[in-house]
């Protein structure tokens, strides 16, 4: 008996003419577009006003008087440079010129570290710690048991650029604590050491202003400590009597850089205040470098 496979054949020629057919545009890959690309700008910080970085500099500032006998016989400026928490209490850390704590010339001296709080002032006694040798290294340590004010922070050898804009904050004639304004007039560079020996800048200061600090109006740095400034002699004539006075020079106010008061403090074995604070020290700075 002879059997057929009913079907077959038409299976076959669907097959064949499947695959001889072109493919039907419907079954054709669509092509896709490239995902669009999204660029989402991040604003820039804004960076603070002069006013806002003067107000963050301004807390790290005191001055100093040596009293005698309930009379002032110097003044001087001074920026604290660290801040601790003890079982004592707090204590503040005073970095100033070494020649404007010199009290051997006295018999029962005072040191008084002022803060100016708008219409009231606070008072604490401080106790020289640390002196350098004048005038390689005017620089002294005052330590101050109950003094609560943050530590600055010591800026970086990069940032001492002749230009570089400045406020100085020092008690001139000590008086209230003041501001005046310039830039990096000078930056002296040891040829030996490479690193900075002395800055100089035009800002206007007076006397009592030894000990204050330069500091940065970018970053709000410590940038230097005033050491003094040279002086022009005016001589003038009032009815055949002659008089004279001294005139800050401009551009010559001299300080000693961020570089040589880390210098100081290692050497004094203070170093310690060259770390910064760790978290959960309850908001008191413990230290004055980076």
């Amino acid at each position: 008996m002879t059997r057929f496979l009913l079907g077959a054949p038409v299976a076959l020629l669907a097959l064949a003419s499947c695959a001889g057919a072109p493919a039907s545009p419907a079954s054709a890959p669509v092509p896709q577009a490239p995902p669009e690309v999204v660029r989402v700008s991040t604003p820039e910080p804004s960076r603070p006003t002069r006013k806002e970085m003067v107000r963050r500099i301004l807390p790290h500032n005191v001055r100093l008087q040596i009293t005698e006998a309930d009379k002032v016989r110097r003044t001087a400026s001074g920026v604290v440079v660290g801040s601790e928490r003890s079982a004592e209490g707090v204590v503040a850390w005073v970095i100033t010129n070494a020649h404007a704590v010199v009290m051997d010339d006295l018999k029962a001296p005072t040191l008084n570290v002022l803060v100016d709080r708008r219409a009231d002032v606070e008072s604490h006694v401080g106790q020289v710690v640390a002196t350098g040798q004048v005038p390689d290294l005017d620089l002294a340590l005052v330590k101050v048991p109950g003094l609560a004010l943050p530590a600055v922070e010591l800026a970086d050898e990069a940032e001492l650029e002749l230009g570089e804009d400045v406020v100085v904050a020092a008690s001139p004639y000590g008086r209230a604590l003041s501001l005046s304004g310039g830039m990096l007039s000078q930056v002296e560079w040891d040829r030996e050491s490479r690193r900075p020996r002395m800055v100089k800048t035009d800002a206007p200061i007076g006397y009592g202003a030894s000990g204050g600090g330069i500091f940065s109006l970018e970053s709000g740095r410590l940038l230097a400590i005033v050491e003094g400034y040279r002086t022009a002699q005016v001589d003038f004539a009032v009815r055949e009597e002659s008089y004279s006075f001294d005139v800050p020079m401009p551009g010559e106010t001299f300080a000693a850089p961020s570089t040589k008061v880390r210098q100081f403090l290692q050497a004094k074995g203070f170093g310690r205040l060259l770390e910064r604070s760790l978290p959960g020290e309850g908001g008191v700075a413990h230290a004055a470098g980076r």
